[in-house]
């Protein structure tokens, strides 16, 4: 007759082999589910920076006299960040970078702020696909004048006047 020992040794070595595949396919899953949410984000991205493009051409292609170039914009759809300019209300933006606007803005006090921990304040996982959708976020509207982006790639809060129709590039 085997002991008793014995036998729960044999059943503890099945239950850990158990864990250690399931730890594997784990692994293994979390890895095509952080590349599948970096593609979602370049798309993303990519559709934002088409229709925003899409905008500035039409919006060239329609200029109107400067009179009505100081009322306060309404954004066309799809144009998430027009060029700060004095008066220029924080609504305009749309609810997202309102959000990165508003965290960069309340942190100020403490000092220029990264993307990451912008995303983490946000409630994001801090994982490179978010962090990456955040930092564009903030360098676009940094490019716009809404933020101030440092040398060391950190954001802080703060104006310029960001000059042309288009306000700057969307790299």
């Amino acid at each position: 007759m085997a002991s008793v020992l014995g036998l729960l040794e044999a059943r503890e070595a099945a239950a850990r082999a158990r864990v250690e595949d399931l730890r594997e396919a784990a692994a293994r899953a979390a890895a095509v589910l952080e590349a599948a949410e970096i593609e979602l984000d370049r798309r993303v991205i990519a559709r934002e920076e088409l229709v925003e493009a899409l905008a500035v051409s039409a919006d060239e292609a329609t200029a109107v006299p400067e009179a009505a170039a100081e009322s306060v914009p309404v954004p066309l759809p799809g144009t998430t960040v027009p060029s700060w300019h004095e008066g220029l209300p924080a609504t305009v933006l749309s609810p997202d970078y309102q959000r990165v606007l508003g965290m960069v803005a309340d942190r100020s006090a403490q000092g220029p702020v990264r993307a990451k921990e912008i995303a983490v304040v946000l409630g994001l996982e801090p994982t490179p696909a978010k962090v990456e959708g955040v930092r564009s976020k903030a360098r676009r509207l940094a490019e716009r004048g809404w933020l101030v982006q440092e040398t060391s790639g950190m954001f802080t809060a703060g104006h310029r006047p960001v000059a042309g129709p288009g306000g700057g590039s969307s790299e």
